[in-house]
């Protein structure tokens, strides 16, 4: 099971309580995965799609304890490409489904008194705290999808309508996150990227044993991240202090074949000597060889002057 499905089934586990929240995660369902019928005579139908049971079994437990209603529920398999199956919720009866339609704020009348649909959502809906997450959670379990944390941080939800993505994107942001909005083919998805903000937003879906899994990958990706980090330093410093010295090496042996190192001045005559016998000693290490010990400046001073008297004998053989 993916980490999305184990973040759902998780989120449609909670306990509701306040009728208030119910209507928010109602709504936000129906936005993201229900669909309006709106017939001759005036009739309405509501339905839900999702591919997911205990989304499935959430949408009927809200529906029964906020408007107690029948509904029916049809199971069909799906023949294309993935046989999973498809819950299918109905609210059949008009009066029912106009009634959960109008209350969450989904059909609006205009000045005709005919129904239009209303994309944004409205304020009363969200006025308080618990209610605000309500619907978030709905919008996800509707919507909502987030990827495995081992290869990326991507948390995102998806809807057809421009309005609800900015009304969304705008909620989420509430929190002090910073959700954004982008076109995909025909849909608007608000997504968030940064692992800390994903961590946030399932906090405030109350998705918490999700949350910890997430965490848990987090500190030891940082953990693994900083041990690589900290090799390929050191690795390169070894490169570097090697290159270095069969650099030094090469310089002091040419000078040794055209014109002796016991001709050069004393101090470059003690470290050419010490570099050819300690070859894999760091500048510290020969510094502190020397009578009396030099500094790591001082050792690199010297040997820069062999490479220089090595560049000049070079140069006059040309």
């Amino acid at each position: 099971m993916s980490f999305s499905s184990k973040t759902k089934n998780e989120l449609s586990r909670i306990q509701m309580e306040n009728n208030c929240c119910i209507l928010a995660e109602l709504a936000a369902l129906i936005r993201m995965s229900g669909s309006v019928q709106i017939s001759g005579l005036g009739r309405v139908n509501l339905k839900f799609t999702t591919e997911n049971a205990a989304i499935a079994r959430r949408i009927f437990t809200l529906l029964k304890l906020l408007y107690n209603v029948n509904t029916e529920v049809m199971v069909r398999k799906n023949k294309q490409l993935k046989k999973n199956n498809n819950y299918l919720i109905i609210v059949g009866n008009s009066n029912d489904a106009e009634k959960i339609l109008i209350e969450t704020g989904v059909l609006k009348k205009d000045n005709k008194q005919q129904y239009v649909i209303n994309y944004g959502i409205i304020k009363k809906l969200i006025n308080n705290r618990c209610c605000k997450r309500a619907y978030i959670r709905g919008a996800f379990l509707g919507g909502g999808s987030i990827s495995n944390p081992e290869k990326t941080y991507h948390l995102e939800f998806v809807t057809h309508s421009q309005q609800h993505s900015i009304d969304l994107s705008k909620l989420i942001n509430s929190f002090g996150l910073n959700s954004k909005i982008v076109l995909r083919k025909e849909s608007y998805v608000v997504y968030l990227k940064e692992g800390e903000q994903i961590v946030d937003l399932l906090n405030i879906m109350e998705a918490h044993s999700a949350l910890l899994k997430l965490e848990d990958i987090r500190i030891l990706k940082e953990v693994r991240n900083n041990v690589n980090r900290i090799v390929n330093c050191e690795t390169a410093n070894l490169e570097k202090t090697i290159n270095a010295s069969l650099r030094q090496i090469h310089n002091i042996e040419y000078i040794d074949k055209i014109i002796g190192i016991d001709n050069l001045p004393e101090n470059l005559v003690d470290i050419a000597r010490l570099r050819l016998l300690h070859r894999d000693a760091s500048l510290k290490e020969l510094g502190m060889m020397l009578t009396p010990s030099i500094g790591k400046s001082g050792v690199n001073h010297r040997l820069r002057k062999l490479e220089e008297i090595a560049e000049q004998l070079r140069e006059r053989r040309k």
